[in-house]
């Protein structure tokens, strides 16, 4: 096997406030800390390379520790050049793991950094966006070939993958994790409802409360984003195009419009659709002084960039991690962390109770298809594993439930009982 390259991260002496924030999470995730316990036992991963393309911050970092107890080797890049916490690599560097990122990385950085984690030539993959998954299969096809399997959370990249997998191919087995019921219930809706609003009340503090909130796209992370803005006082204006969740968001309690009629009364506007130039230049010639444009989708293209760039006479920096867009009639437009994760590139992030559900999904699943014969493909997180988390949430909160008697199993599954 290649040997890895040293650790590529900007100051490893801030290790000690990092270690500080992986202790809190630990502190606060008894699931992942329960299955790192499991693993130090079992050792399903001995002798094995991993890579992951996580957002590199505390919570990430318990993952990674989780799967390096089960006996891997562990490398990991930053799946977002602004939510890289720079104390925290350092922390995870001094402890074993081989980190490739750092803050505020130029394209070229963060492609390299990509790159890094997969020149060792791993055995299994923990993707994010499917960004490892499109570099393997772009360019490195006989490498993707060697892949055992691996598992991805995003909405995102599970778009990229079933495109993959419908077209035949995806080269290696992955495991779905975005789609488990203990994934999108939970992480999607009450971690992305509650992290965007945190990102953004902390970058712009401003309130939300008596503003019109735009939310485009009303799927799982798009129904906690407009749940939490109704929670904080705002009116919520959904647009949406698919008629099913228009639909629903009416029965919520929401307005439902196009996009080109909330352009002219939205406050603020949150994207959160996993598509391209959702808030597209057609929308933001027809919005009012002062609006705030804020992503909550994987990649900065839901907010159109270019052409607000475009339309802008003049660009500055109206307070950090907030761009101030004029345009020729004097009307200012705001952009919020370069158009990024607001949650992740303005804040730290989904809360930690709940990504530690999704922590326990992801190195469930690693083990899964690291130690079973999956054939290539996309595959869902099976059943049992999602019951399984659920029932470690309760017991963590000292809860119980009830049980089904053998009657009750014997006449749910007759017709002729």
């Amino acid at each position: 096997m290649p040997q890895p390259k040293p650790s590529m991260i900007r100051n490893p002496d801030a290790y000690p406030s990092g270690e500080q924030k992986i202790e809190w999470a630990r502190a606060h995730m008894p699931l992942v800390g329960e299955i790192e316990r499991r693993f130090a036992e079992e050792r399903p991963f001995l002798g094995k390379r991993i890579s992951m393309c996580l957002h590199l911050e505390a919570k990430t970092a318990r993952l990674a520790l989780a799967i390096q107890a089960g006996g891997a080797e562990v490398a990991i890049a930053g799946s977002n050049p602004l939510s890289t916490q720079d104390d925290v690599a350092a922390a995870l560097a001094r402890r074993g793991v081989r980190v490739y990122a750092w803050h505020g990385a130029t394209p070229e950085e963060y492609r390299s950094h990509l790159e890094a984690v997969l020149d060792w030539e791993p055995e299994g993959v923990i993707d994010d966006g499917a960004d490892l998954a499109t570099i393997l299969h772009r360019e490195r096809p006989e490498q993707a070939a060697k892949i055992r399997g691996g598992c991805e959370e995003t909405t995102t990249g599970i778009l990229r993958l079933r495109a993959m997998a419908r077209e035949g191919v995806l080269r290696y087995p992955m495991l779905a994790v975005n789609d488990a019921q203990c994934k999108h219930l939970f992480d999607n809706r009450y971690g992305t409802g509650q992290s965007v609003w945190d990102g953004f009340m902390r970058t712009t503090n401003l309130m939300i409360a008596g503003k019109t909130v735009v939310v485009v796209g009303y799927g799982w992370c798009g129904k906690g984003v407009a749940m939490r803005a109704r929670g904080l006082g705002a009116q919520v204006v959904v647009c949406e195009v698919d008629p099913i969740r228009a639909v629903e968001a009416v029965m919520e309690g929401f307005r439902v419009m196009p996009i080109r009629e909330a352009a002219e009364i939205g406050d603020i506007f949150i994207a959160v659709t996993g598509n391209k130039a959702v808030i597209s230049r057609d929308a933001m010639e027809r919005m009012k002084d002062g609006a705030i444009l804020g992503n909550a989708g994987h990649f900065d293209v839901e907010v159109d960039k270019a052409a607000l760039a475009d339309l802008a006479v003049e660009v500055r920096t109206a307070r950090p991690n907030v761009d101030e867009y004029r345009l020729a009639d004097g009307r200012r437009l705001y952009l919020i962390a370069e158009g990024r994760l607001v949650n992740l590139a303005a804040g730290d992030g989904h809360p930690v109770e709940v990504m530690d559900m999704t922590f326990a999904l992801q190195a469930l699943g690693l083990r899964e298809v690291m130690t079973k014969s999956y054939p290539p493909g996309l595959h869902a997180i099976p059943a049992h594993m999602d019951e399984e988390v659920a029932r470690m949430r309760l017991s963590t909160w000292g809860m119980e439930i009830d049980e089904l008697t053998e009657a009750q199993k014997r006449y749910l599954a007759s017709w002729n009982a």
